[in-house]
């Protein structure tokens, strides 16, 4: 029997509420592993159906945002590594400037920078810093992301370091 249709009409419903209510994590990083906008409408459907095949198995006793963030990251980061695996037997357009961006939108350009450093991040560290700008505590990312406290705070300390020397030498 399908999962869909072994749930009850009520663990959908919950289920519907809690993605609704929860959406910005599922947003936040499909838009901070994906490069545009049809890749990342894409990867929050992916994460949406992981979502829900693992909803029957989430354990209402942890914090339900832990569990989604774990389960958003673990796809964002497959569909990163899928996506540079396809990227090496690709050859790209040249860009002309018709998808000129965040900067051609107005958006704020230091914003921009700061983006694009955390782009260029490994998945872990990307994940990380995308936790902590969502003002996660320490123990929720290591929880998420399966490291130590420790491993946080020190990974926490380096990586804005690192990320302050480049938004300063990039100005």
């Amino acid at each position: 029997m399908e999962l869909a249709t072994a749930m009850s009409d009520d663990a959908r419903e919950d289920f519907g509420e809690l993605l609704q209510r929860h959406r910005g994590i599922v947003f936040k990083v499909a838009n901070s592993y994906a490069r545009d906008a049809e890749d990342r409408a894409d990867l929050a459907q992916e994460i949406a159906a992981q979502l829900w095949r693992a909803w029957p198995k989430y354990d209402e006793r942890r914090p339900v945002t832990t569990w989604m963030y774990r389960i958003a990251l673990n796809v964002g980061i497959s569909h990163l590594r899928s996506r540079s695996q396809r990227d090496r037997h690709q050859v790209p357009l040249e860009d002309d400037g018709v998808g000129a961006g965040a900067e051609a939108a107005g958006t704020d350009p230091d914003l921009h920078v700061l983006h694009r450093v955390i782009a260029a991040l490994p998945p872990l560290d990307r994940a990380l810093m995308l936790l902590y700008l969502d003002e996660r505590s320490h123990g929720e990312i290591a929880e998420v992301l399966g490291i130590t406290e420790t491993n946080v705070a020190t990974r926490v300390g380096r990586l804005k370091q690192r990320i302050r020397q480049q938004l300063t030498g990039a100005a």
